[in-house]
């Protein structure tokens, strides 16, 4: 008989960047890294992983299609868990059926949430205790950061083995409540460069990429991490767009040079840019991973501005309830932002600019489902609603 494991875990955000790999097989970074876990109520993956000696091969689903099993990464994790794994059981075949609830390759962190969430399955169906973001790194180095919830560093460690090169939780999500993330998705499709593709590049032939992961990484990391403790947020938030504006020179001093912003991305970062400017402080805070899609750190007492400024914007092409997705905001009284209207007059309006809004916060690590959320039937195979 089949023994079955159904996980789910969420998505993270890098506050410090990891981009480029001074190891490609071990997937070791060149400098450490500083993420938010966010909230699996808006941004979750869920796997089911099953072992059974009837299975004669081993099989994956992703998302309702089958995928090949001979991923690199994929079989560097099955390899490493069935390793680590102590009873006789390991070499028993695995069949895996994960989905997704949000867009995949899309610049939101897919690859992260997916292998942490099969890592972290396998090891409770395995049994293995302890520690297992450095398996989690070997499958995509930004899944280790998923391990945990809250915010999570990523140590790059200087061990040649990758040892050492593992997640540690900074914070749990209990630690700022007040801290809510709005993620304006410009573009749900796949990203032209891969973000493989684009370290691997940088690496080669940014200098720039060497001088950030010696030089201001280091010290930068630390500054966040006190801003993060003592819930600072205009030292978070001035941090973190210096952040993703470095990150993206680095794409930019690239050769060729990698573009993940579009135009809207750069009016996204001049909004925030004119609002933090009117209120004097920082109110709101970019970031971009490797696509155009924004998100934006907002304490809870300014999400209704902020969103009506969004709003203003870029308005749906449509009336639809499902423009903004995830956590309840307020339905009072649109707030009266005429006055920073008339300030950012020389903005454009572009009505249909944005696909949606997710509206979330710093969430928890991965967890256990109950069997019934089970995507695998009792012979191993997908549930019919999760196949196409």
């Amino acid at each position: 008989m089949a023994k079955s494991v159904t996980c789910s875990a969420p998505v993270n955000i890098a506050v410090i960047k990891y981009w480029g790999k001074r190891d490609e097989e071990l997937v070791l970074p060149v400098n450490s890294s500083l993420s938010a876990t966010l909230h699996q109520n808006e941004l979750r993956a869920t796997t089911t992983v099953s072992r059974c000696e009837s299975f004669d091969k081993d099989r994956m689903w992703l998302n309702g299609r089958e995928q090949s099993i001979d991923n690199p990464r994929l079989q560097a994790c099955l390899r490493e868990i069935r390793k680590i794994a102590e009873n006789g059981r390991a070499n028993e075949h695995i069949h895996i059926c994960s989905v997704n609830n949000f867009p995949t390759a899309a610049g939101l962190a897919s690859s992260a949430a997916g292998y942490a969430c099969l890592v972290f399955s396998l090891a409770k169906l395995f049994e293995i205790e302890g520690d297992t973001s450095t398996l989690a790194r070997q499958g995509s180095g930004s899944a280790c950061r998923s391990m945990y919830g809250g915010f999570v560093r990523w140590n790059k460690g200087s061990s040649l083995d990758g040892s050492d090169s593992c997640a540690v939780q900074i914070v749990s999500h209990n630690h700022w409540p007040e801290l809510e993330v709005l993620i304006l998705v410009v573009n749900d499709q796949a990203k032209g460069t891969s973000s493989t593709v684009g370290m691997r590049r940088s690496v080669e032939t940014s200098e720039l990429l060497k001088h950030r992961a010696e030089a201001i990484v280091p010290p930068r990391l630390a500054k966040l991490e006190k801003a993060i403790q003592e819930k600072d947020f205009n030292t978070f938030g001035l941090l973190t767009m210096q952040e993703s504006n470095q990150f993206h020179a680095v794409c930019l001093d690239t050769y060729p040079p990698i573009v993940y912003m579009s135009e809207i991305s750069r009016q996204i970062v001049n909004i925030v840019t004119c609002y933090n400017d009117y209120h004097k402080t920082i109110k709101a805070a970019y970031t971009f991973d490797a696509g155009p899609n924004a998100v934006v750190y907002v304490q809870s007492g300014d999400i209704p501005e902020f969103l009506a400024l969004v709003k203003h914007f870029f308005p749906p092409s449509d009336s639809t309830d499902s423009f903004i997705r995830g956590r309840s905001t307020s339905t009072g009284d649109t707030p009266q932002i005429e006055e920073l209207l008339r300030r950012m007059a020389s903005q454009l309006r572009v009505p249909g600019a944005l696909r949606y809004i997710i509206h979330t916060a710093v969430g928890p690590g991965p967890q256990v489902l109950d069997p019934e959320n089970s995507l695998l039937g009792p012979s191993g195979l997908p549930k019919t609603q999760f196949l196409l």
